[in-house]
């Protein structure tokens, strides 16, 4: 069966196209953690020179970072999340506790991450309205793209 000329539309879709690029998400990573230097940055991360560049163009143009300038001689920048990337945040722990579950070996975590409360963090989704935990089974899907279904494109 040949690909979908148009795929869903889909909102997982349009925000992967911005930080699903390879290294995005470990530079919001880092400059969550407070490493918002380039030199910190390609350190942290491994990833070149050029292609650190590239994703960190991107994601100040589409409003995740903001770029300041540290150093006027030699001209060097420091990288901040913006709301937007700071709402990125849960996605990034919500992430790295799934990875710790079901990557690491013999709980052998490279990082944990401490709320303020005190306690180790265990992002868990939650309903807004109810406060519920989220699980699989208690979700039912409504598309809302004309012409859309949840099995796919509606044959009308």
């Amino acid at each position: 069966m040949a690909a979908p000329k148009d795929p869903r539309p889909c909102s997982i879709a349009d925000a992967l196209a911005l930080v699903g690029e390879k290294y995005s998400l470990l530079v919001l990573r880092e400059v969550c953690l407070g490493n918002g230097r380039f030199d910190q940055l390609v350190r942290n991360i491994g990833a070149p020179r050029d292609i650190l560049a590239t994703r960190l163009r991107r994601l100040v143009d589409a409003g995740i970072l903001t770029k300041r300038a540290y150093s006027e001689r030699p001209q060097r920048f420091e990288y901040r999340p913006t709301q937007a990337g700071l709402e990125l945040e849960p996605v990034l722990m919500t992430l790295m506790a799934w990875g710790d579950r079901h990557l690491q070996k013999d709980d052998d975590r490279p990082m944990v991450i401490e709320h303020t409360c005190g306690n180790e963090l265990v992002p868990v989704v939650t309903c807004e309205s109810c406060g519920s935990p989220v699980h699989h089974d208690d979700l039912t899907a409504h598309p809302q793209a004309a012409g859309w279904t949840v099995a796919g494109p509606s044959m009308t």
